[in-house]
């Protein structure tokens, strides 16, 4: 399987869902990326607030660094997840007619919720994120097994 988590910039809700699903995957053979839509970070580390929550659960991160979502991903992945609304409306507006990825919402296509994984960049709230995140990713692998 192949997964690619796509937030706006690449440093907190995509990174944050790659680390937690490329730990929980690691002995499944599934490649994990993440991407943003927007190319302002490309090259930048995740957000320290991130890391941060990210290292007190044990997914390590700090390694990650940002890059941008691009058509030639619709060919690279088996699976594109959005963390919310707007990003799957841009992700969608790039694919190309050749492309076999499957695109959905992170939530909905894992917990059935059709709802956003808000951004913690201006307002916080970086362990909620990740409680989403994680039980996000262990539905995806569970319905995977």
């Amino acid at each position: 399987m192949r997964v690619q988590f796509v937030c706006l910039g690449n440093i907190c809700r995509s990174p944050t869902a790659h680390a937690v699903l490329r730990a929980k995957v690691q002995r499944m053979g599934w490649t994990v990326e993440s991407a943003g839509t927007g190319g302002w970070h490309v090259g930048h580390p995740p957000d320290a607030r991130a890391v941060a929550e990210a290292e007190a659960r044990g997914y390590p991160m700090a390694d990650l660094r940002a890059e941008q979502f691009m058509a030639d991903d619709f060919g690279r992945f088996d699976l594109i997840l959005a963390m919310d609304r707007s990003n799957l409306r841009d992700i969608l507006a790039l694919r190309p007619k050749q492309g076999s990825a499957k695109v959905a919402l992170f939530l909905e296509h894992t917990l059935g919720q059709r709802s956003d994984v808000p951004d913690p960049y201006y307002m916080g709230g970086f362990a909620e994120v990740f409680d989403m995140i994680e039980r996000g990713s262990d539905a995806l692998i569970s319905s995977s097994s």
